[in-house]
């Protein structure tokens, strides 16, 4: 059995959207593990998974908690809290950005293609 050399590694299987996204200047979709959001064209990456982003839109989520001062009483576990807290949407702009492999949790390629085949169907 022959192993494939590193080039081709980084070339194929999981890492195909990744090289794709480089040779094609297109965006990807990157989920990280503090529920942020990255729409960003991929310059560079390792087998670490680690990217050089560019035009990064970074968007999440924030809860505002919603009481008039005083603590949750009732304990609502944190999650739906009786319904009083509201989410705000939240982005910014980063111009390049290095991200570290291990918190990457997902990458989609050519997020708008993606989102054009969903609206049409």
């Amino acid at each position: 059995r022959t192993l494939p050399s590193s080039s081709d590694d980084l070339r194929s299987g999981p890492f195909g959207v990744l090289y794709d996204a480089v040779r094609g200047n297109s965006q990807v979709l990157v989920n990280v593990r503090n529920n942020h959001k990255l729409l960003g064209r991929v310059k560079a990456y390792d087998r670490h998974m680690n990217l050089l982003l560019e035009d990064v839109k970074e968007m999440w989520t924030e809860r505002s908690k919603g009481g008039k001062g005083r603590s949750d009483v009732g304990g609502g576990g944190g999650s739906g809290g009786g319904g009083r807290g509201s989410s705000v949407n939240k982005d910014r702009y980063v111009g390049k950005m290095f991200l570290r492999g291990d918190s990457v949790i997902l990458i989609v390629g050519n997020p708008a293609a993606l989102a054009a085949t969903a609206s049409a169907s």
